[in-house]
């Protein structure tokens, strides 16, 4: 049995879909690219960092990186896991 320091932080397969995520504060350390399985059923998405959740949202918007076109997630909020 796990501790609450062994919670997951990266999404689960089968996710198939890269995405970008953009904005939130500067100080957060989460991934350039994230996994989604599609924009219609995931067109937001929440990340475990430390003691919060960062919110990102399908802008509608894509964007190039590293020579090919992505969906953009932008920060949309945090909230705090329940003690």
């Amino acid at each position: 049995m796990g501790n609450s320091d062994d919670r997951k932080t990266e999404p689960e397969a089968p996710y198939s879909i890269p995405v970008l995520l953009r904005g939130g504060p500067d100080w957060i350390a989460i991934p350039r690219t994230w996994q989604v399985r599609s924009l219609e059923s995931e067109p937001k998405v929440k990340i475990l960092c430390g003691n919060a959740y960062e919110h990102f949202e399908f802008s509608g918007l894509y964007s190039i990186h590293e020579g090919e076109e992505f969906p953009v997630y932008r920060w949309s909020c945090r909230t705090y896991v329940a003690e």
